[in-house]
């Protein structure tokens, strides 16, 4: 053996390795407490995370109860009002202000007062409550009163099951007449025509039932009231006569859903209604609504089943609008024992012209630009009207039901200008000239002179 040199032999080997495990079993101990001690906070922190997004999540949830219970305000042309975030529930304030000036002249009436009137001031009350619950009321505060205490215009509620089936049920227009169920704010010329005013109901009590079938190419309506003279507006009272009234109507536009087709805007139908009233038959006005050219004799009453019917048709094809609607009514009457069956009629062509070149419709004109002052302003829209009308009482009336001054027959030619200054707000200015015939207003006429600014929303 060298005495210089140590030399490792094989029982030495095993020693130095289990020395060397020894030596590094420490470190890896610790790195093995250090890696579960990482796990534990790992796992704390991701229940932490967990917790941190559940409690979120319920602020999420409560932040999207709170939007969906709280009201949306609601402010346009179709007025203001409150409606849920889902648009079940809604309520809205609208209204329609009709400020006129009025000029009467011609022979007629030579008694008739010019001067200013507030035509209708009616705010009116609607809402929806779980979708397709309706309601509305509206009261009258304008001139249509003659107690200058307001009465009930609107008073209904609505069933809108779906587009095919709908029930209103209170004090509403009768789906009747075409430019009757034209709201005031829409229609083409300041006062209604002859039809609507004279013949046709104006406002019953009862119920409707309507809807819009094969795809809106054709509205029914059909409804039990409780009956109304010629152009009256009933009230809300009890009825006096057991016996009512019913209403129906057909009205077809072919071609509503052809975008391309000229013949889109074409509407026509008829309507009609039958039944017994039993009150005082009213007068048949002139266009002015100031002045009755023909009232039955003091004393005359309805006697018997009174039948209505009206053909009607608009057409609107870009700024051009067409309206042509006729009514028929026959009614028994009687003044004490004198009996007979009376056979009115009336019609109107009314035409209108959108200057500035906006489409016409029958539910109102919206401007291509509302009027504004200053560089950017625009200057609304302008249109042109024009109509004429008749109104025949029936010729062959007895003498005992004619009163002392009257006239058989009224006709009417009128022209007119709106100035739209924004959906709205309306300027309108008419002129309308009526000549009388048969009686004793034969040959007389009334110049009637209108202007009007209205507001409605």
């Amino acid at each position: 053996m060298n005495p210089g040199k140590i030399t490792l032999g094989w029982p030495l080997s095993p020693l130095l390795i289990a020395s060397a495990i020894a030596a590094a079993f420490p470190a890896y101990a610790n790195d093995a407490a250090e890696i579960e001690k990482l796990k534990a906070q790992i796992e704390e922190l991701d229940q932490k995370i967990k917790i941190l997004g559940r409690k979120q999540e319920l602020v999420n949830d409560d932040v999207a109860a709170k939007q969906k219970a709280t009201p949306t305000v609601t402010a346009s042309e179709r007025g203001f009002g409150f409606k849920s975030q889902d648009g079940q529930f809604e309520y809205r304030l609208r209204g329609i202000v009709h400020a006129d000036y009025r000029q009467f002249d011609g022979d007629a009436f030579p008694t008739a007062v010019d001067g200013f009137l507030a035509r209708r001031i009616r705010p009116t009350f609607e809402g929806t409550v779980f979708g397709k619950y309706g309601f509305r009321f509206t009261p009258e505060f304008g001139e249509a009163t003659t107690t200058s205490s307001p009465t009930i215009i609107d008073a209904y509620l609505d069933i809108r099951e779906k587009p095919e089936l709908q029930v209103r049920i209170g004090k509403h227009k009768p789906f009747v007449g075409l430019e009757r169920l034209q709201s005031a704010s829409d229609i083409k010329l300041i006062e209604r025509s002859f039809v609507s005013n004279n013949i046709l109901p104006n406002r019953d009590f009862g119920v409707s039932v309507s809807g819009d079938i094969l795809e809106k190419r054709l509205n029914y309506a059909v409804g039990v009231f409780n009956g109304v003279q010629d152009g009256a507006n009933l009230g809300t009272n009890q009825d006096a006569n057991s016996k009512k009234t019913f209403t129906g109507r057909l009205f077809a536009t072919p071609f509503v859903n052809d975008t391309e087709s000229s013949l889109r805007g074409l509407g026509f139908g008829v309507a009609a209604t039958t039944g017994n009233i039993s009150t005082l038959i009213s007068g048949y006005k002139t266009p002015g609504q100031a002045n009755n050219f023909f009232a039955y004799a003091t004393g005359t009453t309805a006697n018997g089943v009174q039948d209505r019917w009206s053909p009607q048709a608009y057409y609107y094809n870009g700024p051009f609008g067409l309206v042509y609607e006729y009514a028929w009514v026959n009614q028994p009457i009687k003044n004490g024992t004198n009996t007979t069956t009376v056979k009115n009629t009336a019609w109107q062509l009314a035409g209108s012209w959108l200057l500035t070149g906006e489409d016409a419709s029958f539910r109102g004109v919206k401007p291509f630009s509302r009027f504004q002052s200053g560089a950017e302003g625009g200057w609304g829209a302008f249109e042109l009207v024009a109509r004429y009308q008749e109104n025949q009482i029936d010729d062959a009336l007895p003498t005992a039901f004619r009163p002392s001054s009257y006239a058989l027959r009224a006709q009417g030619a009128a022209v007119g200008l709106n100035w739209y200054l924004n959906e709205s707000s309306k300027f309108a200015v008419n002129y309308e000239r009526t000549s009388l015939s048969g009686g004793t207003l034969a040959g007389k006429t009334e110049n009637f002179l209108v202007g009007r600014y209205q507001l409605s929303f």
